[in-house]
């Protein structure tokens, strides 16, 4: 196969599918909404062939519940597909319009990407997901699953393309690669792939940005925190705490280190590991051994992202500490103030310097459809574009359309004209 001849053809098509109406792709988005309900016992069935095998080959407990697709996991993609139709068309939007002088008028507009190459996890709903933003936004999809979720992930892109070739979207507007060396050929197409979008290890985005020239987009680590200020109510900390390891602790956004302020954590810390009852494994230093029991922590745990059940306790003797912290040791992705003080927050929500800063509430919050984007391709944490969870707004650009009359720039540049700008 070759890879940069077809991610050419792809990147002729991503201009087509990025001119079609927005009612045209969501008219394709309704379309394949229903077609993986009719098709879901054919997806089920790929999907119990794959988690036997994971199971048989001991795959971790986080993995093989981030792999099963079910009624659950397919009314959540099905629901993000409807928030998506519901959704305002990003693209061919103007954003500003500006009369630089009589007769030459200024628009910037909205418009796709074009292609865009995402690789993700072991989780095979994020296929549809990250197909149907793709969709949503105009841009042709390039997509790399989990081997783990190879038969699972077949039967969703094959269910999707028909239905979405039979709405009239053009033939590239999803692909997939299903051998692994289909990864590297993909990151030499920087005359055809606009965006990659990585989910995955610290290694492996890192490997991504290592071994290509395509703009990468997205987050490597996890490594979210939870502060206890000295004015947060106990009973809070702990049910949000708890929530935000517990509720779902392989996804990137559970909490993986807990700061407490010294004149909190005899309030909370026994409350806390009496409500986990034993569900979660606490690690923490001396002081904080000596309040609940739990494993020795080291500094290597600062920097672990554990997906697990496992839960890292540092007490700190003041705000300023907490934040250092967190600005130092986590992966700018979701950190939260728990306290009762406005001037607190105001200070941590200022100071930390991450995608998401939150106060009183869980770091599992931090998701696409959980902000009302619909879905989300993914998270980023970095400055530049997008930063968050990703939807739609996170996956256009924009292009400066000028309409002129005979406008020339000598006429400026030598006197005859000047510029006017009035914006419109």
């Amino acid at each position: 196969m070759d890879y940069r001849e077809t991610a050419r053809a792809i990147k002729a098509d991503s201009t087509k599918l990025g001119a079609l109406s927005g009612e045209t792709r969501n008219e394709a988005l309704g379309a394949i909404r229903q077609a993986l309900i009719t098709n879901k016992e054919k997806i089920f069935s790929a999907n119990r062939e794959d988690m036997a095998q994971a199971e048989a080959e001991q795959l971790a407990a986080p993995i093989l519940g981030r792999l099963k697709f079910d009624e659950h996991k397919l009314a959540d993609v099905t629901d993000g597909i409807e928030s998506l139709v519901k959704i305002p068309d990003p693209i061919s939007q103007t954003v500003f319009r500006r009369m630089l002088d009589d007769g030459l008028l200024l628009e910037k507009v909205t418009c796709p990407i074009g292609v865009i190459g995402v690789i993700f996890e072991s989780r095979p709903d994020a296929l549809v997901q990250i197909s149907a933003l793709c969709i949503k936004s105009g841009n042709c999809a390039i997509l790399k699953g989990g081997s783990e979720a190879a038969r699972t992930n077949r039967a969703l892109f094959d269910v999707i393309r028909e239905a979405g070739l039979a709405a009239g979207l053009p033939e590239g507007f999803i692909n997939l690669i299903e051998d692994r060396s289909g990864i590297d050929a993909l990151l030499m197409c920087d005359d055809a792939v606009d965006l990659i979008i990585p989910r995955g290890s610290n290694a492996f985005v890192r490997y991504i940005m290592d071994h290509s020239r395509i703009p990468v987009m997205g987050h490597a680590d996890g490594i979210c925190h939870i502060y206890v200020d000295q004015d947060a109510d106990a009973e809070k900390a702990v049910r949000i705490i708890l929530d935000a390891k517990m509720q779902y602790a392989a996804a990137c956004n559970a909490v993986e280190t807990l700061l407490i302020h010294k004149d909190a954590a005899e309030r909370v810390l026994p409350l806390l590991q009496s409500m986990a009852s034993d569900k979660i494994v606490f690690k923490g230093f001396g002081d904080v051994q000596k309040m609940i029991s739990c494993d020795p922590a080291t500094e290597d745990d600062f920097s672990a992202e554990y997906l697990d059940f496992i839960l890292t306790i540092k007490i700190v003797n003041s705000i300023e500490e907490a934040i250092q912290h967190i600005n130092r040791y986590g992966s700018h992705h979701t950190d939260c103030i728990i306290t009762e003080n406005d001037a607190a927050a105001e200070q941590f929500m200022t100071y930390v310097d991450s995608a998401g800063v939150y106060r009183n509430c869980s770091t599992r919050f931090a998701d696409g459809f959980r902000y009302g984007f619909g879905a989300e391709v993914g998270i980023s944490t970095g400055k530049l574009h997008a930063r968050g969870p990703v939807g739609v707004e996170g996956l256009v650009t924009y292009k400066y359309k000028l309409y002129g009359d005979g406008h020339i720039v000598g006429d400026y540049a030598e006197g005859r004209r000047a510029f006017q700008f009035r914006d419109l």
